[in-house]
């Protein structure tokens, strides 16, 4: 299990750096445009990305800060959020690389934002943060799609492995 983990927070450290990557090239005007995503822009949707994970990294470590809604903008200048993104990628790394084996069976006690108590074992909770994770990501290649004069780098699982030789036991 822990292994399993350890390739998806890999993962999704890497998609996310070649998304920042090719989010970077943009013109700010198309990477604020909304194009009716969920949250419209590349830059909300970003900015909900973290916002996001760094709720679900209080509730695992019981630190960090996280705005009170989902669709805060955290940081509004590029660069800033780029390093947040860098940060927080590299602080879930350490935290599954840091469990134990028996860790990710265990029970979790957490509150959502509306004060709603909940208990769920480690590994369904990080499972919850990777998929949600790639389902936004999704969205924000699907506007790079739109906003982009040439398709966008593919973010799935396999080119990780591939370019990586990483988690081949997924």
């Amino acid at each position: 299990m822990k292994a399993h983990f350890e390739v998806f927070a890999a993962y999704n450290g890497w998609a996310n750096k070649r998304l920042y990557k090719m989010a970077a090239n943009l013109p700010a005007d198309e990477y604020r445009r909304d194009v009716g995503v969920y949250f419209g822009s590349l830059h909300a949707t970003l900015n909900h990305l973290l916002v996001t994970d760094r709720i679900w990294m209080r509730r695992l470590t019981g630190k960090g800060e996280h705005p009170p809604a989902l669709d805060a903008i955290m940081f509004d200048r590029f660069g800033d959020l780029l390093a947040a993104r860098r940060d927080e990628d590299d602080r879930i790394i350490d935290f599954v690389r840091s469990r134990s084996e028996a860790d990710f069976g265990q029970m979790v006690n957490y509150s959502t934002m509306g004060g709603v108590q909940h208990q769920q074992k480690l590994r369904e909770i990080l499972a919850h943060l990777f998929n949600h994770q790639t389902h936004h990501r999704g969205q924000a290649h699907a506007i790079l799609s739109i906003v982009m004069d040439e398709e966008p780098q593919a973010l799935d699982l396999l080119y990780f492995q591939r370019e990586t030789k990483a988690g081949k036991t997924v």
